[in-house]
């Protein structure tokens, strides 16, 4: 009896083919029963379990929507393939976004429900059909979260589309904002610190750069050159206390260069520094034509001042529901960045509330402070205006913010002027008119 089967009783030493064949059947039965279960799992899962396709989108900016967006409820999803891969996929148009409106897609009809206040809009829109400004734009939201309460514009020659998202305007002194953040951040300057100055206030010469002292110079506080946007004072700030470096870093974490995440495309705001000297004195004061910034950029500036440092990403999307009330898309809140710390924060906010007590934004506010609806409420401003490169247009400019003592239920706004020949109704004043309607309401 062969060693290898101790209780055989030889047959299979007797016939040695059959240790091959018998082997060979079995393993092809078992491979063929193996293969129609595969198939019946497969069959049963599809039929059962169909899969949602959910699409490779992405922002016009190549961040993938999934990763700050929730497109779909888990706990009562939709059957069949998803309809809505994110609000790109919808095809808003962003000048006429009411607070809740149907459409159809793919012949399904979608309830989109927004964060904008449809009565606040529409008082902006006759507000700015009547400033006579050859175009202007405002946006309003809310700092905490990022909700977009009102994005209006309005554009005399109705060439079409959403000012409020195109960062083709200069930013102006709105730049200060960013110059100041650097300046307390990086360099030890504080609210009260004593900073120096010779000639006009809002002029730029090369002669006013000097880091010199002059029996001619005027001593005032960083708070009070920054209400009071005084050129010369940033301009020797750029070159002497800041250099190319931590001003480039200073506007990168305000979002300069940078993507914007929000429910639509937004132009990049875009910095320009010339290396030499009186370059740097240009961006640092606000006294540069080729830096741009978006009305929605410019709101979000003042909320992340009053947001402790941090921005909030923007949207104006909340859901989007079925005919049978399931959510195929549902917005997230986030952050987008850090800006500044808390503490330079709330030294950003000492010197916007002095801009509106002491500053160029002073006789806009005076009385308006003095309303009853103003009680208790702190206002921070920053205005900017610059000519276009051909001196045709002017552009000004308000960011601002108003927070009622609680501390919720804030804004921030942005006004954007586009003025021609005639001078219209200014920024600050349409700011103005903005607030009071918002905290009388």
């Amino acid at each position: 009896m062969s060693d290898h089967f101790p209780y055989s009783s030889g047959w299979r030493d007797r016939n040695p083919d059959s240790r091959r064949k018998r082997p060979k059947k079995s393993l092809a039965g078992r491979v063929t029963l193996l293969a129609l279960c595969l198939c019946f799992l497969v069959t049963a899962y599809l039929l059962f379990y169909p899969i949602p396709w959910y699409g490779g989108d992405t922002d016009g900016n190549g961040d993938a929507l999934s990763a700050i967006t929730q497109p779909i409820n888990s706990k009562n999803p939709p059957s069949g393939r998803l309809l809505v891969h994110g609000v790109r996929d919808l095809n808003l148009d962003p000048a006429h976004i009411e607070n809740r409106f149907t459409l159809q897609k793919e012949g399904i009809p979608l309830t989109v429900e927004s964060s904008v206040d449809t009565n606040f809009q529409s008082y902006i829109q006759r507000l700015l059909e009547t400033s006579n400004t050859v175009r202007a734009a405002v946006v309003v939201m809310q700092p905490d979260d990022g909700r977009i309460l009102a994005m209006v514009s309005y554009d005399s020659e109705e060439k079409g589309g959403s000012l409020c998202l195109k960062a083709d305007y200069p930013a102006a002194s709105l730049f200060k904002i960013i110059s100041a953040a650097a300046a307390m951040d990086s360099a030890g300057f504080s609210p009260e610190k004593k900073v120096t100055f010779v000639g006009r206030k809002h002029t730029l010469y090369k002669n006013q750069l000097r880091d010199k002292r002059s029996k001619y110079e005027a001593s005032i506080s960083f708070k009070r050159a920054f209400a009071s946007s005084i050129n010369p004072v940033f301009g020797k700030l750029g070159i002497h206390n800041l250099g190319y470096e931590a001003m480039t870093k200073s506007a990168e974490k305000f979002f300069f260069d940078r993507s914007i995440p929000f429910d639509f495309p937004v132009g990049k705001s875009e910095i320009f520094v010339p290396k030499d000297e009186f370059g740097l004195a240009e961006l640092a004061s606000g006294f540069n034509k080729g830096t741009t910034i978006s009305p929605l950029h410019a709101a979000l500036l003042a909320s992340a001042v009053v947001n402790d440092g941090v921005m909030m990403k923007p949207w104006v999307v909340k859901r989007v529901v079925d005919g049978a009330g399931r959510v195929l898309y549902e917005n997230q809140e986030a952050r987008m960045g850090v800006s500044v710390s808390p503490e330079t924060a709330k030294s950003l906010r000492v010197l916007m509330k002095d801009t509106v007590t002491h500053g160029t934004c002073r006789k806009t506010f005076y009385r308006e402070r003095r309303r009853k609806a103003y009680e208790n409420v702190e206002l921070g401003a920053k205005t900017g205006t610059i000519n276009d490169r051909n001196d045709e247009f002017k552009y000004d400019w308000l960011t601002a913010y108003a927070v009622p003592p609680n501390g919720r239920k804030g804004i921030c706004i942005a006004v954007l002027g586009v003025h021609g020949k005639m001078l219209g109704v200014r920024a600050n004043r349409l700011g103005r008119s903005i607030i009071r309607y918002y905290l009388s309401s």
